[in-house]
């Protein structure tokens, strides 16, 4: 609990202003809607006459019911009120999302802020324990409500390319076979630049071949993989594709400062770690250590991939580092309920998956652009709620 009070301070300083902000960007009818529909207190049942016409994709399977399913349907269900609200929403009125996903975000921080608030204000009286334990109680409640708010707008953005998530495995997977039809490669390809496309085709060549070699040898057009080994990988590229979205960003970032002092990216890097190893020489730090830290040299300063083989292993780590204890949160609970939700899966109950390859690029490519979408939706909700450092 002594790490909730210095993130009062935080609350009255920093979160006003981005609610504020924030509800700028709300209007008015949305938040009509908003109100209308708590009062109702029946809004997933609700349906809008001029509600969006449903998207749909067909998915290859041995179940025919479930051969269908929706674009703003996702394996992991919300959990809190808030998220539910959101999932029907954007079934119903996806034009009015965004603004009622900044609604709830900014009236989440306010409950924390008052319950932070009232705890400072009992100190040192006979209510200081019990307001402690509210805001105990309350910053775990928001948590897991900013956690269903994170995933629904990231599967709005899922909607916004028009692509439909994967659902439950289970509900694909037949005599321990899995198709997905159509694979959506290039919809899940346009939200990436050429350069990171280009590593994401490397990454995704790099593990087939390794699932095909590692797999019992059945043919070259299927694969066998555990399912164990499977979350595993698909964890990862999801962190990958968080990796990616946090490197471009920056490349793109140092590019536009370096580019007005006249000096190259990875040599403007080289000055910044010159100067620290200048600093920690001042004051009796080894030059040895330092040294160490410098990135080798490049062909291509200017290229995504030079740029990233510049990174000292410190910097590698800061960028594949994730931002928030949500966003490590949201990946464990998509990945297991994508999978099937067992999350005591073991050696001993780790049955084979068998697919071929164009299902296996479709389910990795999702989970990089679950990545990057990731590091989006951390971002822009960091400014209105202040997110628990991972």
């Amino acid at each position: 609990m002594a790490g909730l009070r210095p993130r009062a301070a935080v609350a009255s300083n920093c979160l006003r202003p981005a609610i504020r902000r924030g509800a700028r960007h709300a209007s008015g009818a949305a938040f009509g809607y908003y109100t209308c529909w708590q009062l109702q207190g029946n809004i997933l049942n609700w349906r809008s006459i001029s509600a969006t016409k449903k998207l749909w994709s067909t998915v290859a399977s041995a179940k025919p019911d479930d051969s269908k399913f929706e674009s703003v349907d996702a394996p992991l269900e919300p959990q809190t009120c808030e998220g539910s609200f959101l999932c029907g929403l954007l079934k119903n009125l996806p034009h009015i999302f965004l603004a009622a996903a900044a609604k709830q975000l900014q009236e989440l921080s306010y409950q924390r802020e008052e319950s932070l608030k009232r705890w400072e204000h009992s100190i040192g009286s006979k209510e200081d324990c019990l307001h402690r334990r509210i805001a105990e109680l309350k910053e775990h409640e928001c948590q897991r409500a900013i956690e269903d708010v994170m995933y629904m707008l990231i599967v709005y953005k899922f909607f916004k390319i028009e692509v439909p998530m994967v659902p439950n495995l289970s509900k694909l997977i037949s005599n321990r076979r899995l198709q997905l039809w159509p694979p959506r490669e290039t919809d899940l390809e346009s939200i990436h630049g050429p350069e990171v496309l280009e590593l994401i085709r490397e990454h995704l060549t790099s593990i087939i071949r390794w699932v095909h070699r590692n797999g019992p040898k059945i043919n070259r057009s299927t694969l066998r993989i555990k399912r164990l080994q499977f979350v595993r990988i698909y964890s990862a590229s999801i962190m990958y594709g968080y990796f990616l979205k946090s490197v471009s960003i920056r490349h793109r970032l140092e590019l536009t400062l370096t580019r007005s002092e006249g000096v190259p990216p990875i040599q403007f890097l080289n000055a910044q770690l010159t100067n620290k190893q200048e600093q920690e020489g001042a004051i009796g730090g080894s030059s040895e250590a330092s040294s160490s830290l410098r990135p080798s040299s490049v062909v291509n300063p200017h290229d995504l991939r030079g740029y990233i083989m510049g990174f000292d292993p410190k910097t590698l780590q800061l960028c594949a580092k994730l931002r928030s204890s949500e966003a490590s949160n949201l990946i464990e609970r998509h990945s297991w309920a994508l999978f099937g939700g067992d999350m005591e899966l073991s050696q001993e109950n780790d049955e084979a998956v068998i697919l071929d390859p164009s299902s296996l690029k479709r389910l990795l490519l999702e989970a990089i652009a679950f990545g990057s979408f990731l590091w989006d939706v951390e971002d822009y909700v960091d400014e209105i709620f202040k997110l628990s450092d991972s």
